[in-house]
């Protein structure tokens, strides 16, 4: 395994993620509730346990910690659990917008035969509605013990976040370090216009939050979280290393173990001074899993993380992760030269306004309502000129149609939602249809 030296070698790391334009991939990922359908609770892990076993019928392999089956895996893609046992698909990395619909809907379809068989329903929404948090099964995963704790010491809604929310998040490559700048100003820009356009989390504890996305809301007040305003500057690898290491270290994994810290840096760790891991140093491993314990509504790997959409049911559940691919891979230039002009103190008063007022919200003398219009266009161009076409001889455009509706009739998953629970006075119009 490959061990941390210096500083360099981390920056070495993201820059070794570079890709040739060939090989930009896509990858999706997503999160669903899963309820009992003559309780409407959630499922717990015993549940769980007999969607997984149930599930390796159609290929999917085991992922064991300890005694328990924590997750599953098949050709790149794996199965895995949230806190609360929301049920996540990791996708694949992918060449086009139509393999990662295609992917999704054979798992949604293989997800609703397991949800058939044990009386269960889906939900596609962004935060559970009906669950009080005390009431949430947990799933037992020791990585989640550690963050239980740990985490609402600087986050008062940490919890909620871990136990309440789903969301959608897409994973996009980068060709140079000064191709990933551009980029990832550029999706720090849109996450206001992300959470407005996608909002689909407005009901919690079977009324009305107040919210459009709730969820947004609940991370907004998550620790190690948010929108920092230096990713609206231009972030390059040195910056963003200097950033992941002098964040403290949620846990150390050594000897199958997850180790609490107890607040010290990942800095501190290249250092050899923690003390309960005896001084060692650590290794590019180390380095991945402190990546992935930070919840920022943009993360870097060694690729770019999208995490500002709610998640929704598989009819609009592509459009999110065309939208992006299209501005990214079909049209960069122009969609970046427009964020460039944008001020850093506005884009967070957007982002802070946006899980309430939605396309409402203000962002340079704009409604994000007509900013969405301007984007929507440079995307579907950027898909267009990418023409990437399926059997039927259409490209990847056709996925925008879920976000041009919102964008006409200006209305969103979470305003349509807010209607029919004002007219019906009920919420079993959330779960899918299986």
């Amino acid at each position: 395994m490959q061990e941390i030296h210096s500083k360099q070698d981390l920056i070495n790391y993201f820059k070794s993620g570079s890709k040739k334009e060939s090989q930009l991939s896509i990858g999706v990922e997503h999160e669903k509730f899963i309820f009992n359908k003559s309780t409407n609770l959630r499922i717990d892990f015993e549940t769980i346990s007999k969607i997984f076993s149930f599930l390796e019928k159609f290929g999917w392999k085991k992922i064991k910690e300890k005694d328990y089956v924590i997750g599953l895996s098949k050709e790149g893609q794996s199965i895995t659990l949230e806190p609360g046992n929301q049920i996540e698909l990791s996708g694949k990395k992918l060449s086009s917008i139509h393999l990662n619909c295609s992917e999704s809907f054979k798992y949604l379809e293989e997800l609703k035969e397991a949800c058939k068989k044990f009386n269960l329903k889906m939900m596609s929404v962004s935060f559970d509605p009906f669950t009080k948090l005390k009431n949430v099964p947990k799933t037992p995963k020791q990585r989640y013990e550690i963050m239980t704790n740990e985490m609402p010491k600087q986050g008062k809604l940490s919890l909620d976040m871990m136990y309440q929310t789903c969301g959608t998040q897409i994973n996009l490559d980068y060709t140079s370090e000064n191709d990933f700048i551009k980029k990832f100003k550029l999706i720090s820009s849109l996450v206001p216009l992300s959470i407005a356009t996608f909002a689909n989390s407005p009901i919690k504890e079977n009324s009305l939050s107040g919210y459009l996305s709730y969820r947004s809301k609940v991370w907004q007040n998550t620790a190690r979280a948010g929108l920092p305003i230096f990713f609206l500057e231009d972030m390059d690898f040195e910056k963003y290393t200097d950033f992941v290491i002098n964040m403290p270290l949620l846990f150390v994994f050594k000897n199958a173990k997850h180790i609490d810290t107890k607040g010290k840096k990942f800095e501190d760790f290249m250092f050899g001074k923690l003390s309960i891991l005896k001084n060692i140093k650590p290794n590019i491993e180390d380095f991945k899993n402190h990546l992935a314990t930070i919840f920022t509504e943009v993360r870097l790997k060694q690729y770019i993380e999208i995490r500002s959409l709610d998640t929704c049911e598989w009819d609009c559940h592509c459009g999110g992760p065309a939208f992006y691919v299209g501005l990214l891979y079909g049209n960069l230039n122009e969609a970046f030269d427009i964020v460039n002009k944008w001020k850093a103190s506005d884009v967070l008063n957007a982002y802070m306004d946006a899980p309430k007022k939605g396309l409402n919200t203000t962002l340079n003398n704009k409604t994000l309502l007509e900013w969405g219009k301007v984007f929507l266009n440079l995307s579907k161009k950027g898909l267009q000129s990418r023409s990437v076409k399926n059997d039927n001889g259409k490209d990847e455009s056709i996925f925008l149609r879920s976000v041009e509706d919102i964008l006409i009739n200006n209305k969103t998953k979470a305003e349509i939602t807010i209607e029919k629970f004002k007219n019906k006075k009920e919420l079993d119009f959330l779960y899918e249809k299986t």
